[in-house]
């Protein structure tokens, strides 16, 4: 099946007794943020990460590594100059001849240290590469790997999900989402191991330096505990509103920018800027809260690093005016120590900001999960069978349907369409003739009765095989970046140059085409924007000739086209519905007069059948539809009217 027209579900509701979208607002997808560590989600993420599990441990390995050379330098420098003040200490002592000696061995001392502190940066140095290199790796790959499956799986969703769906919301699922959880593989999760490793190495030396001095040093951990347990609870709304704001914010600006024409048409410039403005002062005001309590983390780790030293440097003084510690190691402590707590705030400061970040990535890993988890509610039946050319035979026997529970669009729809025929739909707004066009397809499937193609119920025939035979063309032609011959080429890529120009030539595209500078490899725009309304239709025109369909349905295919490329339209349509089961649905009512039979509907029924001729003849629902046609027709296009009749 070629889709040919307007994207989505867009396509389904509305007018025809389509279906009611029951998303939620855009800013939704970032009011919740998860738990810290969710082991379900994990686990979930596991067969995605496990791939790269060497790759995993050794990034582990080599953080450990790191984070050993990293808080082992302030043990070493204290011991360093402990030592070597002993040595001072003894040289004054000792008799002149020996003091070169002891020079020299003081000397050595520093070169040691220093040469271990070398060492440990070089360590770490290479470390942190392979370290980041490894979690690099892994959490491109997570991004690459995620981003196809869920791109594969939104593509075999059905129509319903995307009814009940926002477009911003899928989108965000594939790009925010998803790159949230490649943030945390590449650099948060181990970032916070590395954190949580970092404290325990500083604890460690810290009592292997001093217990007595240990505690005193962490005698402000409860204040700053509590401080940062309050502070989070505050940072995660402000954080929350940040991403609400901004969505807004995005959210307006492309709204704006896709209906500029609608947006200066109507004089709406001033307003909108307006609008937009207190939307940005929204936004202004959630990032200035978010920043202020930002601002308080670094002078409160500040204070309460310097209260740490304040109280050590105490408690050393008064030990060592006691003469429970001796010159050497009141240097050694006070060093060690006070190199210690500069550190000890900071992976104390990073886990407290690391905790929203793995907030998020936990919600949005069970967004994807949650979208992944959708079961297309059209697949194949374990006993699908295989068609490959149908011949066109369409049956709906007493067919019912409904979007929403309870509220039936179709109702005891029944129509039979022999090969070839062509059905055009015809009824006002509502009456259900885009859902019967949906269903053929098999977009939906029906709630009772039976839809049959070539006597095969269609829940049994391989969605592959309706896909090869049926072609849609929309209301809203839809083309996708790409040059003319790659969009006219899409549902056939075996199609060759001289099959493409063919297509084109069929239904009167060729001409224009061959105006433009590059032709068939002209370059299109976004949704082929550099084209007119009618050109997009006639290129979509071609797109379905191509592939060759035994079913077509043209869902409103002219009516945003002008008169002229009506005709041309027309002309095509001899060519397209030759041999072909095909159903038209046209508020313009000159398209389908040469239908085999017309069906006019009302509210999800058949209350008229028959061709042309015989309706008006029978002067009921149809002739008052084609009376009315003609009543808000102007003098030139009622006269066009009857001259193609």
């Amino acid at each position: 099946m070629a889709y040919w027209g307007g994207g989505g579900a867009a396509g389904w509701s509305g007018g025809d007794g389509g279906p009611v979208r029951r998303g939620r607002s855009d800013g939704w997808d970032y009011q919740e943020l998860g738990k810290v560590y969710d082991a379900r989600l994990m686990a979930r993420l596991w067969p995605f990460i496990k791939p790269y599990r060497w790759r995993g441990i050794t990034a582990i390995v080599a953080m450990i590594v790191v984070s050993v050379a990293q808080y082992s330098q302030p043990y070493i420098i204290g011991r360093g100059l402990g030592s070597i003040l002993d040595r001072l200490i003894e040289r004054g002592e000792l008799p002149a001849a020996e003091q070169a000696a002891a020079t020299a061995a003081i000397r050595s001392d520093l070169m040691q240290v220093s040469l271990a502190l070398v060492a440990l940066a070089v360590i770490g140095f290479v470390a942190m590469a392979v370290q980041r290199l490894m979690t690099g790796h892994i959490g491109h790959s997570l991004l690459l790997n995620l981003r196809k499956l869920m791109f594969r799986h939104l593509n075999r969703l059905s129509m319903r999900f995307y009814d009940n769906e926002e477009v911003g919301r899928v989108m965000s699922r594939v790009t925010s989402d998803v790159v949230t959880l490649q943030e945390l593989m590449t650099s948060g999760a181990l970032n916070v191991l590395s954190d949580i490793l970092g404290l325990a190495l500083i604890i460690g030396f810290l009592f292997a330096l001093d217990v007595q001095l240990a505690l005193v040093a962490m005698a402000v951990i409860p204040v700053l505990v509590i401080f940062m347990v309050l502070w989070q609870g505050y940072a995660a709304q402000a954080f929350i509103k940040t991403r609400i704001a901004i969505a807004i914010v995005n959210s307006n600006l492309n709204e704006n920018v896709s209906g500029v024409r609608v947006v200066q048409s109507m004089g709406r410039e001033e307003e909108n800027l307006r609008h937009f403005g207190r939307l940005n002062d929204e936004n202004l005001r959630a990032n200035l809260d978010a920043a202020k309590l930002q601002a308080l983390v670094m002078p409160m780790v500040e204070i309460l690093s310097t209260v740490a030293s304040a109280l050590v440097l105490i408690v050393i003084g008064i030990r060592t005016f006691n003469g429970d510690l001796g010159a050497s190691e009141a240097v050694e402590f006070a060093t060690a120590f006070l190199l210690y707590i500069q550190r000890f705030f900071n992976p104390v400061r990073d886990i407290t900001l690391q905790y929203t970040q793995l907030q998020r990535a936990m919600a949005g890993a069970h967004r994807i999960f949650e979208v992944l988890d959708t079961v297309p509610e059209i697949q194949d039946a374990p006993d699908a069978i295989a068609l490959d050319r149908v011949e066109g035979r369409v049956d709906f026997n007493h067919v019912k349907f409904e979007y929403v529970p309870g509220v039936p669009v179709l109702k005891d729809f029944d129509l039979h369409v022999e090969p070839g025929e062509t059905i055009a739909l015809v009824g006002h707004t509502g009456a259900g003739k885009t859902s019967v066009t949906a269903l053929v397809p098999r977009f939906y499937d029906i709630k009772a009765g039976g839809l049959l193609i070539d006597g095969h119920d269609i829940r049994k025939i391989r969605l592959a095989d309706l896909t090869r035979n049926i072609s849609i063309v929309l209301q809203e032609p839809y083309l996708f970046s790409g040059t003319i011959a790659e969009n006219i080429r899409y549902g056939r890529l075996d199609a060759t140059d001289e099959d493409v120009v063919a297509a084109a030539t069929a239904v009167g595209a060729n001409e224009f085409i061959d105006r433009l500078p590059d032709g068939y490899e002209t370059v299109l725009h976004e949704r082929g924007q550099n084209l007119s309304v009618g050109q997009r239709q006639l290129i979509s025109f071609a797109r379905a000739l191509i592939a060759d369909p035994r079913i077509l349905i043209l869902d409103e295919a002219t009516a945003n086209v002008d008169t002229q490329t009506e005709k041309l339209i027309q002309r095509a349509l001899d060519t397209m519905l030759r041999d072909r089961t095909s159903f038209v649905i046209a508020h313009r009512l000159s398209t389908i007069r040469n239908a085999t039979r017309i069906v006019v509907m009302r509210e999800g029924e058949i209350v008229e059948i028959g061709s042309h001729d015989e309706l008006m003849a029978r002067d009921g629902v149809y002739a008052d539809l084609y009376k009315m046609t003609f009543t808000g027709l102007s003098h030139d296009e009622a006269v066009a009217e009857r001259t193609e009749g």
